[in-house]
């Protein structure tokens, strides 16, 4: 996990830019090459805006001018480069039987070795943190995103009180009207990216609970405008959204949280424990 990446530095500045402004960073978000490699005015042209709206927005998200900015970029770009290269669920031939395993494997594989390249240790502490001491957590999933979220909910449930979760297809009033400036609400979105997301993320916003994102980017909806936003893939170009990737972030969660709150988290499991073996829910 090492320093932050451009796509992060965008999302931390974003609310503050101007309309110009987010035009250029979304584009250069989604066209790390050219961002890399064309001029400011060949950026502002693309964009849709002046070259001196180019030249503001290095100032704005904190660089020394347009040229700091892209070699940032250029950096991030060709670091993970390699890993999008071997990006190839686009190229799956199920004509060629014999390779089809292999390609998704590579290809899920190049996924966990963007994760790896992409991920802030800061942001991963920040986020356990707040799991941890939150009075009360909620998890919502809509749609596909419900398979993480269930499965973070179930994991968390595990290791302490006070954690619920929406169903796949919404949330009750009821569900978020307790929420206090102590609870965290934890939102999973996926695309397709449902509304859902974003009337819980605003519902949780009005009564100044946290609200932790884990989605595919930092520009998606939820992405903008959560308090903190975990990502998964980040720079993998696909229609393709991988199951792994974000189990794989969520277990690096759950390792954090362990770490952080392990004597209340051996109390728990010990009370479980009893309760399993009085129901008799196990076999072994």
């Amino acid at each position: 996990m090492g320093e932050k990446q451009f796509n992060q530095i965008i999302k931390e500045g974003f609310s503050s830019l101007s309309p110009g402004q987010k035009r250029v960073a979304e584009y250069i978000k989604g066209h790390m090459d050219e961002g890399a490699l064309h001029t400011a005015y060949q950026i502002g042209k693309k964009a849709g805006v002046s070259e001196t709206t180019v030249i503001r927005l290095a100032y704005a998200l904190g660089f020394s001018g347009f040229s700091d900015l892209q070699e940032k970029v250029r950096r991030d770009w060709l670091e993970n480069k390699q890993a999008s290269q071997t990006e190839v669920s686009a190229a799956i031939d199920t004509t060629e039987e014999s390779q089809l395993f292999e390609t998704v494997i590579q290809r899920e594989k190049s996924i966990l070795e963007q994760l790896l390249n992409q991920g802030s240790s800061e942001d991963l502490w920040v986020a356990v943190d707040k799991i941890v001491q939150a009075d009360r957590i909620f998890i919502g999933g809509f749609g596909s995103s419900f398979a993480a979220a269930y499965w973070f909910y179930y994991s968390l449930r595990q290791l302490r009180e006070n954690v619920s979760i929406s169903t796949p297809t919404g949330f009750m009033p009821e569900d978020v009207s307790e929420f206090t400036e102590k609870s965290l609400v934890i939102v999973f979105s996926f695309p397709r990216y449902r509304n859902d997301s974003l009337k819980l993320v605003n519902s949780a916003k009005q009564q100044k609970a946290g609200v932790l994102a884990i989605t595919n980017r930092q520009l998606s909806p939820v992405g903008q405008i959560a308090e903190l936003t975990l990502t998964t893939e980040e720079q993998i170009e696909s229609s393709h959204n991988s199951i792994s990737s974000a189990i794989t972030l969520l277990e690096v969660l759950i390792a954090g949280i362990h770490h952080k709150d392990e004597e209340r988290i051996s109390s728990r499991q010990q009370k479980l424990e009893r309760i399993y073996a009085n129901h008799g829910l196990f076999i072994e």
